[in-house]
C-alpha cells in the first residue's frame, strides 16, 4: 500500500468498511459450516441441505438491491447501521427461541441475507473516498471482507459440537456488536457523493448493455466463491467421509485462499487492466471446476483443485470491481446493488444445484459442470466486449486507470 493511496482517501472508513463486511459475511454463511450437524438433527435430505445453505445467498442477492437504493438515499454509513442492527437482532432471536424445523432454518436464512447485503453498503462506503486509479486497491481491501467466511468455516463446526448449533447464533452476535461499535466510531460518508435518484433513474442503468455484462461476470466470480463457501463442508463430509470439524477446516482453507487474493486481484487489475485479469481467471476457474466434477479419489486432491478455483474466483471478484466504478461512477450505489445481487444469484444457483444434483443423480458432478460452462461463457463474453470497452469509456480513463 503506497503513500499515494494512503493520501488519496479516508483510511478509517476503509477499515470500518472492511470490518463490517468481514463480520457480516461470517454471519451470512454460518449455516453452511453447520449444515451437517443441523441436517442430522432435523433429518434433512441432500436437496433440503442445499436449499438451506443457498437461502441466505438468495436473500442476500435481493437485499443487495434494496441496500443499493438506500445507500443513494440515506448514505452508506446510515444504511450499514440499520442493516447491522437487524442482523444482530435476528441472530439473538434465533438463539433465544431456537430453530426446530426446516422452515425455521429458511427464516433464519432470510435474516442472514441482510448480512450478505453488506456488500452493497461497504463497497460504496469505501469507493466514494477514492479516485479511479485507486478503485481496484480500495475495493479489493474493502471486499476482502469475504474472509469472514473463513471464520465461519473454522469456528462454527467446533462451536456447534461444543455448545450446540443453536447457541452459535448467540455467540456470533457478540463480535457483530463489537464491530458495530467500531463502525460507529470510524465510518464516515464521503463529502463527494451523487444526489439521490428517483426509481426510474435507478432502472435506467438496466437499459445499458454494460450493466448486464457486469452483472453476469460477477454472478460467475462471486457466485462461484460464495456458492462453494456455503457448500464445501457438506461436499467434503458426504464425498470423503470427513467429520464436520475437519470438513470445516478444508472449507476454511479454500475460502481463505479466495478471500486473501481479492485485494491482490484489485491491485493486479489496476496494474494490467481488469479485462486482462478476468480473462485468465475465468479460464483457470472453468478448468478447475471441470476437474473437480471428475470425482477425485482423495480429499487432498480435491482440496488442491478447489483452492485453485477459489484463487481464480477471488481475484476475479477484485478485478470486476476495478472496472465497475470506472464505467458507472455516478451510479456506483445502484450498480453495486445490482451486480452484487447477481453475484448472490450465482451463489444460490451453485449451492442449490449441487444439492439437487446429489439428490437426483447421486453425484455433485452436474452442478460443477454447469458452473464451469458458465465460466466459459463469461470468458467468451469478455472477449467480445473488451475492444469496445477500451475504445469508448476506457479511453476516457487513459493515463488514470487501466481497462
Amino acid at each position: 500500500m503506497h503513500k499515494g493511496f494512503l493520501r488519496a482517501g479516508h483510511l478509517p472508513t476503509l477499515i470500518a468498511a472492511f470490518l463490517y463486511f468481514d463480520l457480516s459475511f461470517m454471519a451470512w454463511v454460518i449455516l453452511g459450516p453447520m449444515a451437517v450437524q443441523i441436517a442430522a438433527d432435523l433429518g434433512l435430505n441432500p436437496a433440503e441441505k442445499g436449499l438451506m445453505v443457498a437461502t441466505p445467498v438468495l436473500a442476500g442477492a435481493g437485499f443487495r438491491v434494496v441496500n443499493g437504493v438506500l445507500v443513494d438515499h440515506l448514505g452508506p454509513r446510515r444504511t450499514g447501521l440499520i442493516s447491522q442492527v437487524i442482523v444482530i437482532a435476528g441472530l439473538l432471536a434465533a438463539w433465544w427461541f431456537g430453530v426446530h424445523s426446516f422452515a425455521q432454518t429458511l427464516l433464519v436464512g432470510l435474516v442472514l441475507g441482510i448480512a450478505g447485503a453488506s456488500f452493497a453498503v461497504a463497497l460504496p462506503l469505501a469507493s466514494r473516498w477514492y479516485p479511479p486509479e485507486h478503485q481496484g486497491t480500495a475495493l479489493g481491501i474493502a471486499g476482502a471482507g469475504n474472509s469472514g467466511t473463513v471464520f465461519a468455516a473454522i469456528f462454527a463446526p467446533s462451536l456447534a459440537a461444543a455448545f450446540g448449533w443453536s447457541n452459535v447464533f448467540g455467540l456470533v452476535a457478540i463480535p457483530l456488536l463489537l464491530v458495530l461499535l467500531v463502525y460507529l466510531l470510524l465510518a464516515k460518508d464521503s463529502p463527494s457523493h451523487p444526489a439521490p435518484k428517483r426509481l426510474p433513474e435507478y432502472l435506467a442503468v438496466l437499459r445499458t448493455g454494460d450493466a448486464w455484462w457486469f452483472m453476469f461476470f460477477y454472478s460467475v466470480t462471486f457466485g462461484g466463491f460464495v456458492g462453494l463457501a456455503s457448500s464445501l463442508t457438506i461436499y467434503f463430509s458426504d464425498v470423503y467421509g470427513l467429520s464436520p470439524v475437519t470438513a470445516g477446516y478444508f472449507t476454511a482453507a479454500c475460502v481463505f485462499a479466495g478471500s486473501l487474493v481479492r485485494p491482490i486481484g484489485g491491485v493486479v487489475a489496476d496494474r494490467i487492466g481488469g479485462v486482462r485479469s478476468l480473462t485468465a481467471m475465468y479460464a483457470v476457474a472453468a478448468t478447475a471446476l471441470a476437474v473437480v466434477s471428475l470425482g477425485l479419489s482423495q480429499s487432498w486432491m480435491a482440496l488442491g483443485v478447489f483452492i485453485t478455483a477459489m484463487l481464480a474466483l477471488g481475484m476475479g471478484n477484485g478485478a470486476v470491481f476495478q472496472l465497475v466504478p470506472q464505467r458507472f461512477r455516478d451510479e456506483i450505489g445502484v450498480m453495486t446493488g445490482l451486480v452484487g445481487m447477481t453475484g448472490g444469484l450465482g451463489g444460490f444457483w451453485l449451492a442449490s444445484s449441487l444439492g439437487v444434483a446429489k439428490q437426483f443423480s447421486g453425484s455433485y458432478a452436474g452442478g460443477f459442470l454447469i458452473f464451469a460452462a458458465l465460466a466459459l461463457v463469461a470468458l467468451l463474453g469478455l472477449t467480445g466486449v473488451k475492444r469496445r470497452w477500451r475504445s469508448t469509456w476506457g479511453a476516457a480513463a487513459a493515463g488514470a486507470a487501466r481497462i
